[in-house]
């Protein structure tokens, strides 16, 4: 019963998007590349283990003209199991360098880092998440933000099939100029390869890829 419990489970994050978690099998490396209505960014990471992966965190700010860059550690710090769907909980932080030369700051830089949690939870039809992130990069800038999904699959693909996902995505940044936003969004999926591609309700494009080797 236990290995039928099991094997479920892993059935299930096969045909799911578990690919977009920040945390990747043992061994396996992660590329992560996002675009959205705030910020450009790629993070580069590595799993030694299951429970952790740690890489590269580089990101743009277009509203403040900054960047960011660093180390980031992503840890699993819980994961539900169950016959017919998956929750995990992670905790994500880095640690690095600001830089700006937009405005009053002249080629300034600034110890700068970020942590926050991130949620989901799914089954083969539908997916949620939540998603926090508080920002200190000294005087060049200070930010909280958050993030939420609801997702849809219109149909129930197999292993090995292009996995389609309808989702609408909130985001709520209290000192961006758009504090709230709604973006209608797809996303694709298949093997070893994650494509999202949305616009939001002030024509701001989303456009995510994400490749795990």
């Amino acid at each position: 019963m236990r290995l039928l419990l099991l094997m479920s489970a892993v059935l299930v994050g096969l045909a799911t998007p578990a690919m977009a978690r920040p945390v990747s099998y043992p061994g396996g490396w992660t590329v992560m590349q996002m675009n959205d209505a705030f910020s450009n960014s790629l993070h580069i990471h590595y799993s030694p283990t299951a429970k952790y992966s740690v890489g590269y965190k580089g990101e743009y700010f277009r509203q403040g003209e900054w960047q960011f860059h660093g180390v980031q550690l992503n840890n699993l710090l819980h994961r539900w199991n169950k016959p017919d769907s998956q929750a995990n909980l992670y905790l994500k932080s880095a640690i690095g360098v600001a830089y700006s030369d937009h405005g009053v700051f002249d080629n300034k830089s600034e110890a700068a880092g970020f942590t926050g949690i991130a949620a989901d939870w799914e089954n083969r039809r539908f997916f949620t998440s939540y998603e926090n992130r508080g920002i200190y990069a000294g005087d060049i800038d200070k930010q909280f933000s958050q993030k939420a999904r609801v997702g849809v699959a219109p149909y129930i693909g197999d292993y090995g099939d292009v996995h389609t996902w309808l989702m609408v995505q909130v985001d709520h940044a209290p000192s961006a100029k758009d504090e709230l936003t709604v973006t209608p969004l797809v996303r694709l999926f298949k093997g070893a390869d994650l494509l999202e591609a949305g616009v939001n309700n002030n024509g701001r494009i989303l456009f995510n890829f994400v490749h795990r080797f």
